[in-house]
């Protein structure tokens, strides 16, 4: 199957040669091609260039792009859309005045949403978790980190991940899969807390790895829920089973958490409202990807990462959308994207950046996303006529992608 766009009016974030990651001044650059063209053979970007070049060849299907706008699909490295029901209730206890922690300790929260999946069908918990997919691929991702989490037993996690499998085989976007049974302590271990680590590590981690369902282990390493040496147990296990670690941490308070994850080897560290200089110093020259999410940040009203400060030392940093029934019902990238520019005063290019080639390293797919880059997956947001991808983030409300090819297909 062959499929040339034609007489696009630009066609960003070109790249030559695949690039892993984009640190500090080097987010500032978002390479562009005007009037150009875009040859897809079955799954893969295999030609693009000027108009001027444009190959006459016999393809499938030609699609006059005239006005319109071609950049790569989002890739959210950071996402729990595999949940069942909402928590509407705990959005309205929020404008009521309860704060994250007071609604969590009175049931809310993530036991909230682990007591709703362990009573979901694995046929229903399915049917829920393809709508947000669908929606989130219409938005334009095309690659997303999806984690468990919701289930706190052997047998409800391994429920989610199977889904998260499922949804794998059966939709054109590219999923990797979290294990993050340490999301929160069930209220059977809330005072036994060595009991419940000794479970994810013994039990858990090696049957997950055993029955090949996860790529990556995660933690909620904060106050309150995962310690910093808690958390080092779990990474520590993870990487004995071939599952490298993408930690939650700095969400409410720093407490050394970056410095293990680094130490650990960790392949990203995500929500990171709370930054310190020692933070900033350690994740320096390290393999380490910082990701932000903004939105969380938006909906839930608390500070948003420092993009700024962490830009101005040097350092990468990618965008995702922590979709999740808690603290940020929306998987749409395109409004993350928005929110890093409006609140976080990131520039369109670091935001676009951080949402694709960066976003790709954080969910350790760069060399088939990310990037208008040939060989790549033909995974593509085309627009409606814009007068910049500046109109992307400017006109924030507005619906701007008017198809999306994923992995070759027009969905």
């Amino acid at each position: 199957m062959k499929i040339l766009l034609t007489h696009i009016k630009e066609l960003v974030q070109v790249r030559e040669k695949s690039i892993e990651m984009l640190c500090g001044d080097a987010m500032k650059t978002l390479p562009t091609l005007e009037n150009a063209y875009l040859l897809i053979e079955d799954d893969l970007i295999s030609a693009y260039g000027p108009m001027a070049n444009c190959p006459d060849i016999e393809v499938d299907q030609t699609i006059n792009l005239t006005g319109k706008t071609v950049l790569p699909s989002w890739v959210d490295s950071h996402t729990h859309i595999v949940y069942a029901g909402n928590r509407q209730q705990e959005f309205v206890d929020r404008i009521n005045g309860l704060s994250y922690e007071e609604i969590f300790n009175r049931g809310g929260g993530i036991l909230n949403s682990a007591d709703k999946l362990q009573n979901t069908s694995e046929e229903d918990l399915y049917e829920q978790s393809k709508v947000r997919l669908e929606e989130v691929m219409q938005q334009g991702t095309g690659a997303v980190e999806i984690k468990s989490g919701y289930g706190l037993t052997l047998e409800s996690e391994l429920k989610m991940l199977r889904v998260i499998k499922k949804l794998g085989a059966n939709y054109p976007v590219k999923i990797k899969a979290t294990f993050l049974g340490a999301h929160a302590f069930p209220a059977a271990y809330k005072d036994n807390h060595e009991a419940y680590i000794d479970l994810l590590i013994d039990e858990m981690i090696p049957t997950i790895a055993r029955e090949k369902l996860a790529d990556y282990v995660d933690a909620f390493l904060e106050t309150g829920y995962f310690s910093v040496a808690e958390t080092e147990r779990i990474m520590q296990a993870g990487q004995q089973h071939g599952l490298i670690a993408k930690i939650h941490v700095n969400q409410f308070t720093a407490i050394g958490g970056i410095a293990v994850c680094v130490k650990n080897g960790a392949l990203s560290v995500d929500h990171l409202e709370i930054v310190t200089d020692e933070d900033i110093a350690v994740l320096k020259n390290s393999r380490t990807m910082p990701v932000a999410l903004p939105t969380c940040s938006y909906f839930i009203s608390i500070p948003y990462t420092p993009a700024r400060k962490m830009l101005d030392a040097g350092l990468p940093l990618a965008l995702a959308s922590d979709f999740n029934p808690g603290t940020t019902p929306s998987g749409n990238m395109n409004f993350v994207v928005a929110t890093a520019c409006i609140k976080m005063k990131m520039t369109p290019e670091e935001a676009i950046n951080a949402a694709t080639i960066n976003g790709a390293y954080a969910m350790g797919v760069s060399e088939e996303y990310g990037s208008i880059t040939v060989g790549k997956k033909a995974s593509l947001i085309i627009t409606k006529p814009l007068s910049s991808y500046y109109e992307i983030p400017y006109a924030f409300a507005s619906q701007h992608i008017d198809q999306v090819i994923l992995n070759g297909k027009l969905i």
